[in-house]
């Protein structure tokens, strides 16, 4: 039973991290966002999942 739970964790805990990294580097790299960079650096970094995914769909200005 707890092997399986690693099973679970361990994947979903490798795919935010990635999302954290990716979405802070793209941050970084772009010059405007929908509001202040520092703000969404807090909501990438404590969002959880959720946070980088926000980033994407939200804070890029197109």
């Amino acid at each position: 039973m707890e092997g399986m739970i690693w099973q679970l964790i361990v994947p979903l805990v490798v795919l935010q991290l990635i999302l954290i990294i990716v979405a802070l580097i793209d941050l970084r790299r772009v010059d405007a966002t929908n509001g202040p960079k520092w703000l969404w650096v807090l909501i990438i970094i404590f969002g959880n999942l959720a946070g980088p995914i926000l980033y994407f769909i939200v804070g890029r200005k197109v």
